[in-house]
């Protein structure tokens, strides 16, 4: 590493310029409360029955942990956020965050809803992207019969057909409107068909430059291999290839399947290795930039001044649009706005829909903080030292 940092992620002043001493006090409850196991195991399930059974915490959920984690209720309701982001040079994108579904018209419905987040994109350099998870748009068990490479029955053949076409609907207002479109990595035993959809909308749209982005997980042992695959293919098939770089969110999941199953893990045997291999990833990303646009979607510091390291090296001005960073609303913040602060392309996640639809997003954001190393006592001695700070100004 890099003696002289680029950034330095430290500066709890440019970290939390956007809260006021209320929300910092709030988050800081917050994250003490997400560091409790018992409430995070039982505490979302309770949420929901409360909100089934229409108790009265509607009110408490949208001023806590929603506030916290997401930009609203609708595309509308993210304004306040967008600008507010934006003021410090933080970028936003609209995230559509109902999980879940099953039915057909569900899935209609949420491909209107990823359009009209690229409509609402179009021309704001505010909200760079627009992303959706293939989950919202075909039945899990589709997906994983297709991942599987079993013979989809003629039935199915026609409903992942219209499932290829929701998403390439999606794709293809993106490539109109110049929007660019991250699809999301999910579980290893559907990843097939979303790495085959998004291969095949990159072919299509990214012929002059990257529109569409596929999603890799570096939690899984074997992606760096299938990173450089996919390079090898856009160079082969002359299209420029969009990668977003994630560690991964299904790590216990997956571990626990593979148990189940009796089939050797996909996950990386430790956190050196995942490390290991998202590294080398963003440099060879970046030694391959002229074919590539990537994001680097993560929350680890050392990466983050890695990427900024990786860049200076080869002379690539910090705002280049072909590199960004990317953070989820509501954690991060000292990487975030201290990256926008020195110039990098820097957007936020900002999951949205009713407070009742997103719940399970909100409870796996939960999960995922108290199984994440080290990232509740980061998250929690920054706002404690920002509280310090505050008090001797």
């Amino acid at each position: 590493m890099n003696a002289d940092p680029k950034v330095n992620f430290d500066n709890l002043e440019n970290a939390f310029a956007s809260k006021t001493d209320a929300e910092i006090n709030q988050a800081y409850l917050l994250f003490k409360a997400i560091g409790m196991p018992v409430l995070v195991k039982y505490g979302g399930k309770l949420a929901e029955l409360s909100l089934e059974y229409h108790l009265p915490v509607k009110g408490l959920i949208r001023s806590t942990i929603f506030q916290q984690f997401c930009g609203g209720e609708d595309i509308k309701d993210c304004t306040k956020t967008i600008a507010k982001l934006s003021k410090y040079g933080v970028g936003s994108i609209l995230d559509y965050s109902v999980e879940g579904k099953e039915e057909e018209k569900e899935f209609d419905h949420s491909c209107e809803e990823i359009l009209a987040t690229i409509q609402r994109a179009k021309g704001d350099i505010n909200i760079p992207f627009s992303v959706f998870k293939t989950t919202g748009l075909a039945r899990f068990a589709l997906l994983e019969k297709y991942s599987s490479g079993d013979a989809l029955t003629a039935e199915e053949k026609i409903e992942f057909q219209r499932v290829e076409d929701r998403v390439n609907k999606i794709c293809e207002l993106g490539y109109k409107l110049q929007v660019r479109v991250f699809i999301d990595a999910e579980e290893s035993w559907i990843q097939k068909a979303i790495d085959d959809l998004s291969m095949m909308m990159m072919h299509r749209y990214n012929k002059e430059k990257v529109v569409i982005y596929n999603t890799i997980q570096f939690y899984r042992h074997d992606r760096l291999a299938f990173l450089k695959k996919s390079f090898d293919a856009a160079i082969q098939d002359n299209f420029y290839l969009g990668i977003k770089l994630v560690r991964g969110a299904y790590m216990e999941k997956e571990r626990e399947r593979a148990k189940v199953k009796g089939y050797p893990s996909p996950i990386q045997p430790d956190k050196k290795s995942s490390d290991k291999d998202y590294n080398e990833a963003l440099k060879f990303c970046v030694d391959h930039i002229d074919r590539m646009a990537i994001c680097a979607g993560t929350h680890n510091e050392a990466s983050s001044q890695y990427l900024a390291q990786l860049m200076d090296e080869k002379g690539i001005a910090v705002n280049d649009d072909r590199i960004y960073f990317s953070q989820l609303l509501g954690m991060s913040d000292h990487i975030s706005f201290n990256l926008a602060k020195a110039g990098y392309k820097v957007a936020k996640y900002l999951p949205y829909g009713p407070v009742a639809a997103v719940l399970p997003y909100l409870n796996r954001r939960a999960q995922e903080n108290t199984s994440i190393s080290g990232q509740m006592g980061r998250e929690l001695s920054l706002l404690v030292a920002e509280k310090k700070r505050r008090k001797k100004i």
